[in-house]
């Protein structure tokens, strides 16, 4: 099945969180309050596909208040945070949703990922995942996660099922407005 076909049948954008929508670091403030850095343009991607009529999650091994503050900004539906065995995480959420695996897109980038990786219809990583992860997945980003990787699978996703141009479409109608 070519890499089209595969994002053509999508309906579930799920993510991992630290090295997919950060960069990974974490920033631990004096009295423990932790703080994450997140690219705008995978927040705006994300939002696309809810427009398109995608559903969106995240699928985190650690639980973390910066990642709930941000899902509750992009009002991200599934989010599913501190599961390390994160293959039984994904198996509620295709029952909660009825979905099958061939519905899925899942980005990760380390060996925690690999359970769901293998399973789903369209895996991808950024580009700075861990050789293990970039040898098991269907696509690979050319940026590294938390920088634009996130946005690069969206858009693939959403070019492959013929919905890209309606997004550009809505910013070409805004620019035209006197």
């Amino acid at each position: 099945m070519t890499l089209t076909e595969r994002a053509r049948r999508i309906r579930l954008v799920l993510l991992d969180v630290d090295g997919v929508l950060t960069d990974g670091a974490i920033l631990l403030g004096p009295k423990g309050t932790e703080h994450k850095r997140f690219h705008v343009r995978d927040g705006a991607a994300i939002v696309w596909a809810q427009r398109a009529g995608l559903l969106t999650g995240l699928l985190s091994g650690r639980r973390a208040g910066a990642t709930s503050a941000r899902a509750a900004q992009l009002s991200i539906p599934i989010v599913t945070q501190g599961r390390m065995d994160k293959a039984v995480a994904y198996e509620r959420i295709l029952a909660t949703h009825e979905l099958d695996d061939q519905h899925v897109a899942y980005m990760g980038d380390d060996l925690l990922d690999l359970p769901v990786l293998r399973r789903v219809g369209l895996s991808a990583a950024p580009a700075d995942a861990v050789d293990e992860v970039l040898r098991a997945v269907h696509w690979t980003s050319t940026r590294a996660g938390g920088h634009g990787a996130v946005r690069e699978l969206v858009e693939l996703i959403l070019k492959a099922q013929g919905r890209w141009e309606t997004v550009v479409a809505e910013y070409d109608r805004k620019a035209a407005r006197p």
